[in-house]
């Protein structure tokens, strides 16, 4: 759901980038309570999974793919602050180096996929985790639902940008329709993806999932040979079966996996957005991205010739940089936190509040 440049005029641009920025200035502060020295890692790590799993388009219909938004993983992993700024990190990187979605446009994709996606998403999952047992198995299925419903509300907000700032005279009604109809069967992959991927490092670390922090689980006791529980037992925590710096590995190397490999054999049809793009005429005035000379550009080496050689060093090095770029925002961000909270800070604020 990249929108290139040319799709929304400038003034809805422009707001839209007001906007992003101050979402992302919002993001950044909050961000300082979601962020530890154990997450703070992980949340770089999952900016770079995003980036990965984005390559890897799957089909949806005939003659249309999808890829993941990542708003709702991000969120839920990392916390819905931490998981705007993991997006926003995503598709700056991708815009800038590999000429993925347009610079002017960069605030309506900050808007559509970092901010709706994580706001509608942990909404969603919140107040499911609120009213289902506090389990594994809820959890994943409040992060599978959360991922469903966040992709077609990007879609309709896409579509209200659309009507307010649209570059072609088209029917806005049927531009929703397709929009949202198509959305949501990419929905169910995000759903997929974002629910197996959670459900995997709660598997073995459940105390770094944001979203699943304070899981317990009632204690067991075999009585003729079966599980029964406790009596006056107070639940004890989920606990880790694995350090962080495996949990970080394991996923620095999937993600390697996949930019590297996997998205070789990624669909090569047009995603939603390019659909539904090209059927209704919305594409008519898109211009060449500022980026398109870029060494990366469409997620290729310049100048090498093997295509899976090329897609893989590319799809390496942007895994590589936005792994880097995020965590150096993520460690400065948590930094910031340890300063605010300082000793000194502290005993300065005592001092100057008792004066």
């Amino acid at each position: 759901m990249h929108v290139p440049d040319g799709f929304i005029n400038a003034p809805t641009s422009a707001a839209t980038g007001v906007i992003a920025a101050g979402a992302v200035a919002v993001s950044l502060r909050g961000a300082r309570r979601e962020l530890d020295e154990r997450t703070a890692p992980l949340a770089g790590l999952v900016a770079a999974f995003i980036f990965a799993v984005q390559m890897l388009n799957f089909p949806v219909a005939a003659g249309t793919s999808g890829h993941l938004l990542g708003g709702a993983l991000a969120a839920i992993l990392v916390g819905p602050y931490t998981g705007i700024l993991c997006v926003s990190v995503v598709l700056l990187m991708q815009g800038i180096l590999f000429a993925d979605g347009g610079l002017t446009a960069l605030g309506v994709n900050i808007t559509n996929m970092a901010i709706v996606t994580t706001v509608v998403a942990y909404a969603v999952f919140r107040g499911l985790v609120k009213v289902l047992p506090r389990t594994r198995r809820s959890v994943t299925v409040a992060s599978f639902a959360a991922a469903l419903l966040s992709v077609p509300a990007a879609a309709l907000a896409f579509t209200l940008m659309y009507a307010i700032g649209g570059t072609t005279d088209v029917s806005i009604g049927k531009v929703a329709t397709a929009m949202v109809g198509v959305h949501l069967l990419i929905g169910v992959g995000e759903a997929a993806i974002t629910a197996l991927t959670v459900g995997a490092v709660i598997a073995v670390r459940p105390d770094l999932v944001y979203g699943a922090r304070g899981l317990t689980r009632k204690l067991k006791l075999r009585v003729n040979g079966e599980l029964v529980d406790a009596p006056g037992a107070e639940p004890a925590p989920v606990a880790a079966r694995t350090s962080p710096r495996k949990v970080w590995a394991a996923g620095l190397v999937t993600s390697l996996v996949l930019a590297g490999f996997v998205s070789f054999y990624a669909s090569a049809d047009p995603d939603g957005l390019e659909k539904v793009a090209t059927d209704h005429g919305i594409d008519k005035k898109a211009e060449e991205h500022s980026a398109a000379d870029s060494p990366l550009a469409d997620y290729g080496v310049k100048d090498v010739a093997d295509a899976r050689l090329s897609g893989g060093l590319a799809g390496v090095i942007g895994v590589g940089v936005t792994v880097v770029a995020g965590t150096g925002v993520f460690w400065a961000v948590r930094r910031r936190r340890s300063d605010d909270t300082s000793p000194s800070r502290t005993t300065d604020a005592t001092t100057t509040t008792g004066v």
